[in-house]
């Protein structure tokens, strides 16, 4: 196993925010995510928010019911800029109530960005959130394209190569370039990678616009390690083709990963043929779910 950045002594994720949540449970499913990554290497443990989902009430009601505190959280992430993985970020450093919080994403996440289908609609950060809003509320901005070490043994992908020929976007997306709407390629989509002690890496997902095979083929380029411990989050495979689906089912499984729990924009097509390819190696993703590895 790789030893780039080092590793963690353990790591728990709780599923904060989802589409769906678990069976007989009292929690509040919303269409977003967020997760709550819990690193400890030695004496030193941090929690790191990653997402904050689309409805602040519904997610700070789900953290009161799992019992932690917006108090604990050390950091954030922000997987991309859509607004059911940022909307509520300011209302979220408010609950923290600390000053320099640090709040990891791509440099061009507070881009003009949106869909055109069946009418004009903003779908990215909203105003509410906006820098100055997000600084006012005690976060502390650190926006690059390049991969950041969180902590020992977590880092972030960075904007993530696009390798594969079968993998795109997923949906269709405009932006805003020297004064003409382009197509959206969505470059700001990073995810999470944690490195575990005698496990390997668990890789933490948004929404893998950049393709979930890039981004696992990225994340062992970055550690130097390529044993998958586990893939947690969503693929964006829900208005994909067939064809495709299969396509990233196969090469996925050659990458030979322990586990997947895949949900929120994954889609139910997906979800059957990771399960008919995994079987119990896979599982639907679920609000309240916790992983501890």
């Amino acid at each position: 196993m790789g030893k780039a950045g080092g590793e963690l002594d353990n790591l728990k994720i709780t599923v904060l925010a989802e589409d769906s949540v678990l069976y007989e449970s009292p929690y509040l499913g919303q269409h977003g995510l967020s997760f709550l990554l819990e690193g400890r290497r030695g004496e030193n443990t941090r929690r790191i928010l990653v997402d904050v989902g689309q409805n602040s009430p519904a997610l700070l009601s789900n953290m009161r019911m799992m019992n932690i505190s917006p108090l604990a959280i050390d950091a954030i992430v922000l997987t991309h800029c859509h607004y059911d993985h940022t909307q509520g970020i300011a209302a979220m450093l408010k609950e923290i109530g600390k000053r320099e919080v640090a709040v990891f994403a791509h440099s061009d996440i507070f881009r003009r960005h949106f869909v055109i289908e069946p009418s004009l609609r903003h779908v990215g950060v909203v105003q509410s959130d906006s820098r100055e809003e997000i600084e006012k509320a005690g976060g502390r901005l650190v926006l690059t394209k390049d991969n950041v070490e969180i902590m020992s043994g977590i880092m972030t992908t960075g904007e993530v190569k696009r390798q594969t020929e079968f993998e795109e976007v997923g949906m269709e997306l405009k932006t805003i370039e020297n004064g003409r709407v382009v197509d959206d390629q969505m470059l700001d989509d990073v995810s999470v990678i944690a490195s575990v002690e005698r496990k390997g890496l668990v890789i933490i997902t948004g929404c893998s616009h950049a393709g979930i095979v890039n981004i696992v083929k990225q994340a062992i380029e970055l550690t130097g390690c390529d044993q998958i411990e586990g893939v947690v989050g969503g693929l964006h495979l829900v208005d994909a083709p067939d064809a495709r689906i299969k396509r990233t089912v196969e090469e996925l499984s050659k990458l030979n990963p322990k586990w997947i729990c895949a949900g929120h924009c994954t889609g139910f097509r997906a979800q059957v043929e990771l399960y008919l390819a995994l079987g119990e190696r896979f599982s639907p993703l679920h609000t309240g779910m916790r992983f501890d590895i």
